[in-house]
């Protein structure tokens, strides 16, 4: 293979098999779809920087942030919802609820997250916004780049990295102030007492997004980006995609020639030429060669070619969201078909629905205590000397709330059975009461004895409970008394 095929159409240096990065200058565009953009960069960031210091009152001993990874206390808390270290099998349930999601809003409009909320589109956008307000739009600074370096240019590249780095330190001030109390780290971060893992990740952070979000930027998408090749696999032909309508813009010719061409009765598409669409795209393509690795469906070409349509006179919609099928069908004047419920996008969402239900239910039974019984292997049984039969256990009792919590241990299954805990005085009615630490498990030696000439089974099926004194909270266990 020669080197300049290697390299995709020349551009790369002799024997290399990449072409050379062509940097690309995003013209602002105005338009639905960048409004949509910008709520949704302000939505995404107004969550990300603010959560951290939203308060949530969970009573004594209990942190007060809203969003909080506790790990000293072996917590996550995210407002009312508590997760404990046990329970890491609900991270596997919103890894397949966000992965079924992702497919489902495939489904239905191909790489819509890629265009309105990867974080890398989102701090990327951020990051365009910034060096537009300083260096200009995108003749500026096309313009710029090619007239070398003078003082204004130079002043205005100091600037435009400064604020770079500024919202690049935030991104990773932002992340680490949920690991901690919000307001207590920040005031550390300021007086250098904050420990040395929070300042290494900030910094990492900071590096990682002023490199991507400043310099990478679509590369991020076309090369390091694993989503587009998956999820071109995962599409059919019924997602929405950002298209270009080519049964109404070919054959393209200038305003003035389609004119005289309608007047002549012979075919003039709605395509001007302008090339507005690929002047907006943040990853420098041209929308009109079809569907492309590339585009992250973000509808800036959208807003740029309806706009161009207005000043000519033509209707909207040149570019939009569309199917192969429904041009095919146009062509042949046919109606258009939308077919967002289908099986593949009803199974998508089945699976959310199942899954969050699951969780939510079990989320919502959980108990805060936890009892295990483990019987005594040698001996199994002990004969007493008045003939009775007693039998061994070790209880494991775990304490999940953040307060100290008196419990009471019983029996159930085995009538006139006697129940001693090892060290703790038993109740007036034979229960035990047991204290336990907040957030800590404590295990005791349990004895069961039965009356002399009790009736038994080799293994007699017992039940103990454990409840909790304060909130009435119950949780059983099952286990066996043995006897000869």
């Amino acid at each position: 293979m020669r080197a300049d095929t290697a390299t995709g159409g020349g551009g790369g240096s002799p024997g290399s098999l990449y072409a050379r990065r062509k940097k690309v200058y995003p013209q602002k565009v105005e338009g639905r779809f960048r409004t949509i953009k910008w709520t949704v960069m302000a939505l995404t960031l107004g969550v990300y920087y603010l959560l951290p210091f939203v308060r949530w009152e969970r009573g004594p001993n209990a942190p007060d942030q809203a969003v909080l990874i506790d790990f000293p206390g072996r917590r996550f808390y995210f407002f009312f919802i508590e997760i404990w270290p046990q329970e890491v099998y609900y991270i596997t349930g919103l890894l397949i609820l966000a992965a079924m999601v992702l497919f489902l809003m495939n489904a239905l409009a191909g790489r819509v997250w890629c265009g309105y909320l990867c974080p890398q589109t989102v701090w990327t956008d951020l990051f365009y916004a910034v060096e537009r307000l300083i260096e200009g739009d995108r003749r500026e600074r096309m313009k710029a780049d090619k007239g070398g370096w003078t003082p204004t240019l130079v002043a205005e590249k100091i600037a435009k990295h400064t604020l770079w780095l500024l919202i690049a330190w935030w991104t990773g001030g932002a992340w680490v102030l949920y690991f901690a109390d919000a307001p207590t780290l920040v005031r550390d971060l300021a007086t250098f007492r904050a420990a040395p893992m929070a300042y290494m990740w900030i910094g990492i952070l900071t590096g990682t997004t002023y490199l991507l979000a400043g310099f990478a930027r679509e590369q991020v998408c076309t090369y390091m980006c694993p989503w587009p090749r998956i999820q071109a696999a995962l599409t059919d032909e019924w997602a929405l995609n950002v298209t270009y309508r080519y049964d109404r813009g070919e054959p393209r010719m200038s305003v003035k020639q389609a004119e005289r061409a309608r007047a002549a009765n012979e075919p003039a598409g709605d395509c001007i030429d302008c090339f507005q669409c690929v002047a907006v795209c943040p990853t420098g393509i041209d929308i009109r060669d079809g569907l492309q690795l590339e585009c992250i469906q973000c509808g800036l070409c959208i807003d740029a070619c309806n706009s161009v349509m207005d000043r000519i006179g033509r209707p909207r919609g040149l570019i939009g969201y569309d199917t192969d099928i429904n041009i095919h069908r146009r062509q042949e004047g046919k109606p258009e078909v939308w077919r967002l419920v289908r099986p593949r996008t009803v199974i998508y969402a089945a699976i959310i629905a199942i899954v969050g239900g699951i969780m939510l239910w079990s989320l919502a039974t959980r108990a805060h205590i936890d009892l295990s019984v483990i019987h005594d292997r040698n001996p199994l049984f002990v004969r007493l000397s008045d003939g009775g039969i007693r039998n061994g256990y070790t209880i494991r009792i775990s304490n999940k709330h953040l307060a100290p919590a008196t419990f009471r241990l019983g029996l159930e299954g085995l009538p006139g059975a006697q129940l001693e805990v090892v060290g703790v005085a038993s109740a007036a009615d034979g229960i035990a009461g047991i204290i336990v630490e907040p957030d800590a498990t404590r295990e005791l030696r349990v004895t069961v004895s039965t009356p002399p000439g009790a009736a038994l089974a080799d293994a007699t099926p017992i039940i103990f409970h454990l409840t909790d004194a304060a909130t009435g909270e119950t949780v059983t266990t099952s286990d066996f008394f043995r006897a000869p």
